[in-house]
C-alpha cells in the first residue's frame, strides 16, 4: 500500500508540475506576442506635424502634402489655414504648431522677437502679386483704381488689414493712390483672401483685392488690374519652425523640403515665385 501511495503521490506531483510548466510557457508566449504587437504598433504610429499656413497657400500645400507623405510614410501633415495674423496670435497663445508659414514678413518678425520661432529655421521662400478681381460675368468697366470711386461700384472686399497681409497690402495700395478715405464706406473686411474670393465669386461684392495665385485658380472671378509693386510692401512669404514644436527633427526635415526643387516646381505651378533652392 505504501508503494502504491508513493506512486500516486509521484504522479500527482508530476501532473501539477507539468501544468505549471505549460501554463508558464503559454503566458510567456502571450507576453511575447503582446510585446511584439506593441513594438509593431510603435513602428507604425505616424508623427503628426501641424502646419499653420496662410490661406492663400491652401491648394499648393495640399498637393505638397501628398508628395511628402508618399515619401515619408511615418509622417502625417495636418494643416491649419487662416489669416497670417490670426495664426500668429494662435501661436503666441500656445496653440499647437510645428511650422508657421506666413504671407507677410511682419508676422514672422514678431514671432521671432517673442522667441516663438527658431531663428536659424525661419526664412523667406515665396513671392506673390496683388490684383483686383471682379465677378467673371461682371460688366463693370474698371480701367484704373480711380474707377472704384464711381457709383457703379458699391462694395469692395479686402482682408482685415490688422490680421490679413493681403488686406494690409491693399490698404497700402489705396493710401498710395490717395483713395483710402474715399473708399472707406465701400470696404467689406474679411477674415482671409479665400473669403474675398468667395464674396466676389458669389456676386456679394463688386470687386476685391486678392493674390494673383488665388485669382488664377478661382472659377468665378477674373483679374482686371495688377497692383504696381511700388505701391505696397514686397509680398514675401516666410516659413519658420515653431520653437515649441513637439517634433523638432521632423519639423526641420519638412522645413528643408519646402526649399527643394521638387516643391518649388509645385509653387511655380500655382503662380508663386519661388525664392531659390535651399538658399
Amino acid at each position: 500500500m505504501n508503494f502504491k501511495r508513493s506512486i500516486s503521490a509521484f504522479l500527482f506531483i508530476f501532473v501539477v508540475f507539468a501544468l505549471f510548466t505549460v501554463t508558464g510557457c503559454e503566458e510567456q508566449k502571450s507576453n511575447s506576442v503582446s510585446q511584439s504587437g506593441q513594438a509593431g504598433s510603435t513602428k507604425t504610429k505616424k508623427v503628426e506635424l501641424i502646419i499653420s499656413a496662410a490661406a492663400s497657400l491652401t491648394e499648393s500645400m495640399e498637393e505638397i502634402a501628398k508628395v511628402y507623405e508618399t515619401k515619408h510614410t511615418n509622417i502625417k501633415l495636418t494643416y491649419n489655414f487662416g489669416g497670417s495674423g490670426t495664426l500668429q496670435r494662435q501661436i503666441e497663445q500656445g496653440a499647437p504648431a510645428d511650422l508657421f508659414i506666413s504671407a507677410g514678413k511682419k508676422q514672422t518678425d514678431e514671432l521671432l522677437k517673442a522667441g516663438k520661432l527658431e531663428p536659424e529655421l525661419t526664412k523667406f521662400f515665396l513671392k506673390n502679386e496683388l490684383v483686383l478681381v471682379v465677378p467673371k460675368k461682371s460688366n463693370l468697366e474698371i480701367q484704373t483704381l480711380d474707377d472704384l470711386t464711381e457709383d457703379t461700384v458699391s462694395e469692395i472686399a479686402i482682408g482685415m488689414p490688422d490680421s490679413v497681409p493681403a488686406g494690409k497690402y491693399a490698404e497700402q495700395v489705396l493710401h498710395f493712390y490717395k483713395l483710402w478715405d474715399a473708399l472707406q464706406p465701400k470696404l467689406v473686411l474679411t477674415k482671409d483672401v479665400k473669403q474675398v474670393i468667395s464674396y466676389v465669386d458669389t456676386d456679394n461684392v463688386d470687386a476685391g483685392f486678392v493674390y494673383k495665385t488665388d485669382a488664377a485658380h478661382a472659377q468665378g472671378v477674373k483679374m482686371i488690374l495688377t497692383m504696381d509693386p511700388k505701391s505696397h510692401d514686397p509680398i514675401e512669404y516666410q516659413a519658420g519652425v515653431v520653437s515649441a514644436s513637439k517634433h523638432p527633427d521632423e519639423a526641420k526635415t519638412f522645413f528643408e523640403f519646402l526649399f527643394s526643387e521638387e516643391v518649388q516646381h509645385v509653387f511655380n505651378k500655382y503662380g508663386f515665385t519661388a525664392s531659390g533652392i535651399n538658399r
